[in-house]
């Protein structure tokens, strides 16, 4: 039962006092059940019909009515302890990722090689598509980029970065090139001879317009060349990238896990077509989970990331304790609540996305309150009572 003595300040927080208690005699030890059981006792006897005290005992209870008889009970002494408050909310707990696998070309499939409740690794392949036609465009277009390297002499190096043989690719030596500027020098030393023998009056004005016009047009088909030699370069390049990308169709046949996690929907199945950007398979990543809960509106003030949350699942014995990792920006207007996530790990995967989850949010660790023992608390009739010692009477109060 309860104190609240001023003097008992320096008195350790459990001794025993005397208690008076009206009609009964005798040293017993107390406790909210026993006063209980008393009153309900006192009671029955109150209301009795027609009983009256007879003989000795009678006379001598009349006598001592007025005498108030001592009990000794056990008491505390009320003082603020550490009392964190927490809210209690519903949610739910989701995966860290829900991704709908897509195929990036079109084809038939030919093989799932995943079933439902799979753990895949990142990069592990998930399903394949029929790749013969996706073959025979790789090499349709290595064929065209040969084509456009031997149009200016060049060797076909596949392997190499485009970045460096278009480095590499100097039209002064391709061999049409190499021909004209052949033609253009022979016609330069051909007018140099003619301005010779005109300045002899070896040959008539007329023969060394011809010679002159003749290198003049040497010079414009070396010209001519050097612009064919670099508009078949840019073909090259044209080719080069036809070329990678249909490798890149031929690797995309072959469809591979993001991340890693489990597969929870297989959607497709051998012999199907697929069109580009269908999904194939569902990925969920269920380490880290995460609990999603709402708290009311009065609390969203106090609502902090880094708050210790303390999560109770149904088919686990005990509590998963975790923090607070996300809030929400904004409350939500139907419900007046604020949303919030706790990261809790699961590396065993323990912990199921969808599952229904209680959670007890501690929203003020450093609160502090006067507290009892819950023994020290009777309850009847849907009331709850306690016994307050109040200069060294017990008194009951609700």
């Amino acid at each position: 039962m309860m104190c609240s003595n001023p003097s008992a300040a320096a008195a350790p927080e459990r001794n025993r006092r005397r208690c008076r208690l009206l009609g009964y005699s005798g040293w017993v030890t107390a406790s909210p059940r026993w006063w209980f059981g008393l009153s309900l006792a006192c009671l029955g006897l109150l209301v009795a019909p027609g009983c009256k005290p007879a003989g000795p005992q009678a006379n001598r209870s009349a006598g001592d009515g007025d005498r108030l008889e001592e009990l000794t009970a056990e008491t505390m002494v009320l003082r603020e302890v550490d009392w964190p408050r927490e809210v209690r909310v519903q949610g739910t707990l989701y995966a860290d990722e829900v991704a709908a696998i897509g195929a990036r070309v079109a084809g038939r499939v030919s093989k799932v090689h995943v079933q439902l409740g799979d753990v895949v690794k990142a990069g592990q392949t998930l399903v394949s598509l029929d790749t013969d036609e996706f073959e025979l465009m790789v090499s349709q277009a290595e064929a065209q980029w040969g084509q456009a390297r031997a149009s200016v002499g060049l060797a076909k190096e596949p392997d190499k970065p485009i970045e460096e043989w278009r480095a590499d690719l100097n039209p002064e030596n391709s061999p049409p090139v190499r021909q004209q500027r052949a033609v253009w020098n022979e016609a330069k030393a051909s007018l140099e001879r003619s301005q010779r023998l005109l300045a002899q009056s070896a040959i008539s004005p007329g023969e060394f317009g011809l010679i002159e016009a003749a290198a003049s047009v040497a010079e414009a088909g070396y010209a001519a060349a050097i612009n064919a030699v670099e508009e078949k370069i840019s073909i090259i390049g044209v080719r080069r990238i036809e070329w990678e990308l249909a490798r890149q169709r031929l690797r995309d046949a072959t469809i591979t896990a993001p991340f890693d996690g489990l597969i929870q929907g297989r959607l497709v199945a051998p012999g199907g077509f697929i069109a580009a950007g269908d999904a194939v398979v569902t990925l969920v990543r269920t380490d880290p989970i995460w609990f999603r809960g709402l708290v009311p509106e009065r609390y969203a003030s106090k609502l902090t990331t880094g708050l210790p949350i303390r999560v109770r699942i149904e088919s686990v014995d005990q509590p998963v304790e975790a923090l607070v990792t996300r809030i929400s920006p904004s409350l939500d207007v139907a419900s007046r609540s604020l949303a919030f996530e706790a990261r809790i790990e699961n590396d065993d995967r323990r912990f199921r996305s969808g599952i229904f989850a209680i959670a007890d949010l501690i929203i003020d660790p450093q609160a502090r309150t006067l507290a009892i023992p819950e023994s020290a608390i009777a309850q009847f009739a849907g009331s709850e009572k306690v016994w307050k010692l109040i200069d060294g009477v017990a008194r009951e109060a609700e």
